[in-house]
């Protein structure tokens, strides 16, 4: 089904980007009028990472005239594997800035805008506002419900893309240029629950995954401004890089749907990290009170080495994540073999069990099955892998 054009075609295109977008210019489907549209476009692209860097690249080669870019991060070493638009070079810089200097590099008649702010329940509508179309790059849940229910609320469609290890999906959400046209709340009604789900930093992802879905919603957001084709409204595009297979699925407009449905029951801005929940109930109330700091364990880990104090010290990471750096002395038992039952039968009865992940979140879900085993002196490490390496042993590598 096709759609009208998101925005009307700027005056005229100059020489020099007449030479520049040629090859756009003899496509039928394109030709001046699409051109001049893809000038006159404004774009907002969330994140400036995985997703973000070949849509950033793409659209501005692309001559999408304006492009946003909000990004709060820096870039960090691990990024380079998959974040294209940044180099070597900028490892420590501001991720918008060294985006936009790549954008400048590769098409200097894009203007750049950036959002240097962590988007929130306090900015985001002032941000997404006077953007015709939004490519969503996030990486976590409570954003994502958060960048559709603001662009619902403004009328502003979206790109959304996510990726995993080698799956990758994406989708255009437009209720407000079709009727039937679903909202991401449609196809996601609920979050999964805390840490079923493993995030890109906890599972990893294949680095050119992040361009061909990246490419994706470049296409799609081109096909929207443009009016060009059979957008990706009410579809879900699948693709599994392993075994080298698309799928398309249907997406309906659910009825019952919470924000976009008949009698929605979300009509403003919610508390989004409450709706998704970090970590589980039980998770946060077997944490409180049980949480310990890194410094904390490394005074344990001194006392035990004087034989003054006794604990196993178990990492609930995977086995992959435990070759890349470990707290020493760290015993593995991944987070699985808890939800099976098969770990308790590898804890000592005699000792105090102190746990740790990468950041805290899982420790603290297999904390709470623990101490319900009856271990009421287990703790875990806040923090995790990432604070050990930052606070005390800087010269492990960070993931």
């Amino acid at each position: 089904m096709s759609f009208p054009p998101l925005v009307e075609p700027a005056d005229e295109l100059t020489i020099d980007e007449v030479r520049r977008y040629s090859r756009h210019l003899i496509i039928p489907d394109v030709g001046m009028s699409g051109q001049k549209r893809l000038k006159n476009a404004k774009v907002l692209v969330i994140g400036a990472g995985g997703l973000g860097s070949p849509a950033l690249l793409y659209l501005a080669a692309a001559g999408v005239g304006t492009l946003g870019i909000a990004e709060f991060d820096e870039v960090d070493e691990s990024n380079l594997q998959r974040q294209i638009i940044h180099g070597q070079s900028d490892v420590g810089r501001s991720k918008a800035v060294s985006a936009k200097e790549s954008i400048n590099e590769a098409n200097p008649y894009v203007e750049v805008v950036l959002h240097e702010e962590r988007l929130d329940n306090d900015n985001v509508m002032d941000v997404f506002r006077g953007y015709d179309l939004i490519v969503d790059g996030t990486d976590n849940f409570a954003t994502r419900y958060m960048v559709n229910d603001a662009a619902y609320f403004l009328g502003i469609p979206y790109v959304w893309g996510s990726i995993y290890r080698f799956d990758g999906q994406a989708s255009v959400f437009a209720p407000t240029m079709a009727d039937d046209a679903p909202c991401y709340r449609c196809l996601y009604p609920e979050p999964p629950p805390p840490g079923m789900v493993p995030s890109c930093a906890e599972g990893g992802v294949l680095g050119v995954l992040c361009a061909q879905i990246g490419s994706i919603q470049v296409n799609e957001a081109i096909k929207v401004l443009t009016g060009i084709g059979d957008p990706a409204i009410g579809k879900l595009v699948i693709y599994d890089a392993l075994e080298l297979e698309w799928r398309k699925l249907r997406v309906r407009k659910d009825p019952n749907c919470a924000l976009c449905g008949e009698n929605p029951t979300v009509t403003g801005l919610i508390d989004y990290d409450a709706f998704c929940g970090a970590i589980s109930t039980e998770a946060a109330d077997a944490a409180a009170g049980s949480t310990i700091s890194v410094t904390q364990l490394e005074h344990m880990l001194k006392e035990r080495e004087e034989g003054t104090r006794d604990f196993v010290l178990v990492d609930v990471r995977e086995p992959n994540e435990y070759e890349i750096n470990k707290i020493p002395g760290s015993v593995l038992i991944p987070k699985g073999e808890f939800l099976n039952g098969s770990a308790l039968e590898k804890l000592p009865a005699d000792k105090q069990v102190v746990m740790h992940c990468k950041s805290g979140v899982r420790s603290a879900e297999t904390l709470a099955i623990v101490k319900g085993a009856g271990y009421a002196d287990a703790v875990h490490v806040g923090g995790g892998v990432v604070a050990w390496v930052n606070q005390i042993d800087p010269s492990q590598p960070s993931y």
